[in-house]
């Protein structure tokens, strides 16, 4: 980890010195093309692990725009944070890794300031990261059903039916969860086999529903307002959404599905309170 922050500092003073960025281009040009965006996501990732300095290459230098609210803008602000590393530095562990187009989205195991569950969004434009989405979670006992935030399928199955499956996971969304068309919710959720790795809630329609249920005698909400990302890989689907959750705190909801034959069968989730905007450390917003 010592090794990495030293290699973060010295990736912010290359920054600013066009002659050595070219070379250290050049010398990293014909590794990174060969790698594909999430394979370079997953390298990333790891260097938690490792204190690896390649991987930082793979973060365009000049254009790097942050949504986690607490941390600023560029390499900078990721400096800033690995300064800050506890003793033993971060860890992280990726679950889940996928690539949808210029996308790639992960689902991470972290140490980071604590065990965290994590997913995260990352976007390439030519080969180079530029913008970075996160949602983060303490990680939580096991659900009623047994299941953790982690376990369950990993395998990426039916990559001809991305579009499809997104579509789905965005029907649901928005007729069910957004706008309440409850009698819907046998169309998209397989009524069989649902299996809940909500840290809260046990598998099946009955769990859910028994969840709303606690929800609405305790006067809790859990709202969700907007849809702002739909991103997939085969069987696998996640979205980005906004609302209320708890007490109407403002939220941010990550939700990941798998898909089986037209309908949903098994989903993750991280549900993280949207800070208040006075102690944003950049002005890009959450989504």
């Amino acid at each position: 980890m010592k090794q990495l922050i030293t290699s973060v500092a010295i990736a912010l003073t290359i920054v600013s010195c066009s002659s050595t960025k070219k070379e250290l281009n050049i010398n990293n040009t014909n590794k990174i093309t060969t790698m594909s965006n999430k394979e370079k996501v997953v390298a990333l990732l790891n260097s938690f692990n490792t204190g690896d300095s390649t991987p930082i290459s793979y973060i365009n230098p000049n254009k790097y725009i942050q949504h986690n609210l607490q941390v600023a803008d560029g390499l900078q602000g990721f400096g800033e944070v690995m300064h800050h590393a506890p003793e033993g530095g971060f860890k992280a562990n990726v679950v889940r890794a996928f690539e949808d187009g210029d996308f790639v989205f992960t689902q991470t195991e972290y140490d980071f300031f604590g065990p965290k569950a994590g997913f995260d969004v990352f976007r390439f434009e030519n080969g180079k990261i530029v913008e970075h989405w996160d949602n983060l979670l303490e990680i939580q006992k096991p659900n009623p059903s047994g299941r953790t935030q982690f376990d369950g399928e990993t395998t990426i199955t039916d990559l001809d039916k991305t579009a499809a499956n997104k579509n789905i996971v965005k029907g649901f969304i928005e007729d069910v969860v957004i706008n309440h068309q409850m009698e819907k919710i046998t169309t998209y959720i397989n009524p069989t086999k649902y299996i809940q790795h909500n840290p809260a809630v046990a598998d099946g329609l009955d769990g859910f529903g028994n969840a709303m249920k606690y929800f609405a005698e305790n006067g809790l909400v859990m709202e969700y307002t907007k849809l702002h990302k739909v991103l997939g890989q085969g069987n696998f689907v996640l979205t980005m959404s906004e609302g209320k959750f708890g007490k109407g705190d403002h939220t941010a909801f990550y939700d990941l599905f798998r898909i089986e034959n037209g309908q949903i069968v098994e989903h993750w989730d991280v549900i993280a309170t949207i800070p208040a905007k006075e102690t944003w450390k950049n002005t890009n917003g959450k989504f």
